[in-house]
């Protein structure tokens, strides 16, 4: 019988020394700022704030019809 342990297993790998590591990253990100429109901001803005608006508006206007149906239900 042989006798194979964990030597047989063993893989020499050396590291050479004479790499010097890059401090630079390999993509340059060039995109820099860009500028951006007060104006497109406060249009975006006030179009969500409406349609926020007219949902409330909706959920509400419901919510007082739905009480006044219950009112004159149980009135009767």
């Amino acid at each position: 019988m042989i006798n194979k342990g964990f030597e047989d297993n063993k893989l020499n790998i050396e590291t050479p020394n004479g790499v010097e590591v890059t401090e630079k990253p390999l993509k340059n990100n060039q995109n820099g700022t860009q500028r951006v429109d007060i104006n497109v901001l406060k249009s975006k803005l006030q179009e969500t704030e409406s349609k926020e608006f007219k949902k409330n508006i909706y959920i509400f206007s419901s919510l007082v019809l739905g009480l006044g149906v219950l009112g004159i239900y149980l009135s009767l």
